[in-house]
């Protein structure tokens, strides 16, 4: 059952989303070479907390941190904790999530991957392809088409670039859990999946490799990464369907 999000609901995670994006932008400006990712998590908690929210990541399913910060080979789900300093030409991945108001609240999700100093100009294609087919995808969502058509515009235009998407991983409902239904893959055929509702909330997340799409299970139990080390990228939203199209609850 894929929950439809009450008018009140909708408002709370548009207030919620402003909060997260204007956090995230924050983090982002503070990654340069030579700062630890301690130090970003540390920072995206304090002004979650300050803005009366809760770090939605933090404890769930023992996650040590209130963010992911994935490097370059590393798809979703590396811990900030411990401590790893950037360096040039790492490509680093920011996935952020908070509860609001943090006692009972809703949780918004979002994520990009910035380059940290110079870096290749295939890598800067992947970033710009990634984050490209994101805003292609959000386009296409309205109400009464099927989950599908988000999914293989995703895949279709990765594809076209010669990348590959992830096929392991997926987007997903949030809202009054972190994870809800429905399941939304970034690949697949465009009359597959649920049909979308006015009301629905969706993170929308394209994972997309350079290489091949096949991931592995870092030795920590919880960073994927690349099973042929090729670098990745990943770019996510909190997305409402509206009853005329979208709206992007989570804009930078």
């Amino acid at each position: 059952m894929i929950p439809i999000k009450t008018p009140a609901q909708i408002q709370t995670m548009r207030e919620a989303g402003k909060i997260l994006a204007r956090i995230l932008d924050l983090v982002v400006r503070e990654a340069k070479p030579g700062v630890g990712t301690k130090y970003l998590d540390a920072l995206a908690e304090k002004e979650i907390r300050v803005n009366n929210g809760w770090p939605a990541f933090k404890g769930y399913q023992g996650f040590p941190s209130s963010i992911c910060t994935c490097l370059t080979h590393e798809i979703v789900h590396a811990p900030a904790i411990p401590d790893r300093q950037l360096k040039t030409g790492d490509l680093l991945t920011i996935d952020i999530g908070m509860r609001y108001p943090a006692k009972n609240g809703l949780i918004v999700d979002m994520a990009i991957t910035i380059p940290i100093g110079k870096i290749t100009a295939q890598q800067e294609k992947l970033l710009q392809i990634t984050k490209k087919s994101l805003n292609i995808a959000i386009k296409k969502i309205k109400p009464d088409i099927h989950l599908g058509i988000v999914s293989s515009t995703i895949q279709e235009f990765v594809e076209k670039n010669n990348f590959n998407v992830i096929r392991d991983l997926v987007g997903h409902g949030v809202g009054e859990k972190l994870h809800e239904e429905p399941q939304i893959p970034n690949f697949g055929e465009p009359d597959a999946g649920p049909i979308l509702k006015s009301g629905m909330t969706l993170a929308l997340e394209p994972m997309v490799s350079i290489g091949r799409h096949e991931i592995i299970l870092d030795k920590n139990k919880q960073t994927f990464k690349m099973k042929d080390n090729s670098a990745c990228a990943h770019f996510e939203h909190t997305v409402l369907v509206t009853e005329k199209g979208s709206e992007v609850l989570t804009k930078m």
